[in-house]
């Protein structure tokens, strides 16, 4: 009877998870489907930007009876999309947020990994950058090389000092660069 009992409960989560699934409009588009083993949420589908698999994440984890989520996802756009395409679309995104000065953080995609660069006043301008950097479409991966504004290791008012340490083309700070 409690295998009855665990079953019927498993089904009646997956029940209020799909629902949830299809009529989120955020993810109703989707087509997104969930399975419950033993408590377990398992979702696979596809969604077109890395923010939407942490916010569904957060969704699921808070919905009672889940213990454990499992995400099967894959981000993914309609179209082709380029590095380009996948930059220009972080930019817009770190644009939009108040928080982050693009006076000094930039992006680079390199196959849908988008790398932040520059520098910030504070944890949450970082924080706030990565979380828009992952908005963008086409982005599987957000890695932060930006670095905290006291400590920089340059003067603020030298523009051939920013210049070379935004550009680094010498490598004379002895750091790996992927660009």
């Amino acid at each position: 009877m409690s295998d009855q009992n665990n079953k019927n409960r498993d089904k009646a989560l997956q029940d209020r998870v799909q629902q949830m699934l299809d009529s989120d409009k955020d993810f109703s588009s989707y087509a997104i489907k969930a399975r419950v083993i033993d408590g377990e949420v398992q979702v696979s589908g596809i969604v077109d930007a890395l923010a939407e698999e942490s916010r569904l994440r957060e969704k699921l984890t808070k919905m009672p009876g889940v213990k454990r989520v499992e995400l099967g996802l894959a981000v993914s756009t309609d179209g082709a999309i380029d590095d380009n395409a996948v930059t220009a679309e972080v930019l817009e995104e770190l644009q939009a947020n108040p928080r982050v000065d693009l006076r000094h953080v930039g992006a680079k995609s390199v196959d849908g990994t988008v790398f932040l660069m520059g520098r910030v006043n504070d944890p949450e301008e970082e924080r706030e950058a990565v979380a828009s950097a992952s908005k963008a479409r086409g982005v599987t991966r957000v890695v932060s090389q930006l670095k905290s504004k006291p400590g920089d290791g340059y003067d603020e008012n030298s523009l051939e000092a920013i210049f070379h340490h935004q550009v680094n083309n010498d490598g004379e700070d002895g750091g790996t660069r992927i660009f």
